[in-house]
């Protein structure tokens, strides 16, 4: 989830996010300043005019994380916003894999380029269940084994 809630009464924001998958854990960040919120998300963010999905997927888990991943197929479409505001964000959700030669513990001392992501976890299904988290379908889409597409329409942002 974004750190700060830009202004999008204009049209939707578009962000991509990694379901990316180790050791049947899925890696769930907390990306609020300082942790002002203990709601945790998949790795991902804004996609910037002019490149890919994937290719905005990349460098954002990257920024985030430091890891590098492997960009696999679109898993989930996910719709959110404040209400009563003017924030309304569509998340496209990648199934990832790490890239070959890349470490699964993100540096603990990583910082991301923009100082927002407080915390990084590999969670398992019952770990994750336990937390907060958004979209409210992550945890079946990532635990489950179908390999459908999933939509999760809008829901309100809570934080």
């Amino acid at each position: 989830m974004p750190a700060d809630l830009p202004d999008a009464s204009a049209c939707p924001r578009l962000a991509v996010r990694a379901i990316l998958m180790h050791e049947n854990r899925v890696l769930m960040v907390n990306a609020y300043p300082d942790g002002q919120s203990p709601l945790m998300c998949a790795p991902g963010g804004g996609v910037e005019a002019g490149s890919s999905l994937p290719e905005n997927l990349l460098r954002e888990v990257h920024e985030e994380t430091g890891l590098r991943i492997v960009v696999g197929a679109p898993c989930l479409v996910n719709e959110f916003h404040v209400p009563g505001g003017s924030f309304h964000q569509v998340d496209v959700y990648f199934r990832c894999e790490l890239a070959p030669g890349t470490q699964a513990n993100p540096d603990p001392a990583w910082e991301d380029t923009q100082r927002i992501v407080s915390d990084r976890r590999w969670l398992t299904e019952a770990e994750l269940a336990q937390i907060p988290h958004k979209p409210d379908s992550l945890r079946a889409v990532a635990f489950g084994r179908d390999g459908t597409v999933s939509y999760d329409p809008l829901e309100p942002l809570v934080r």
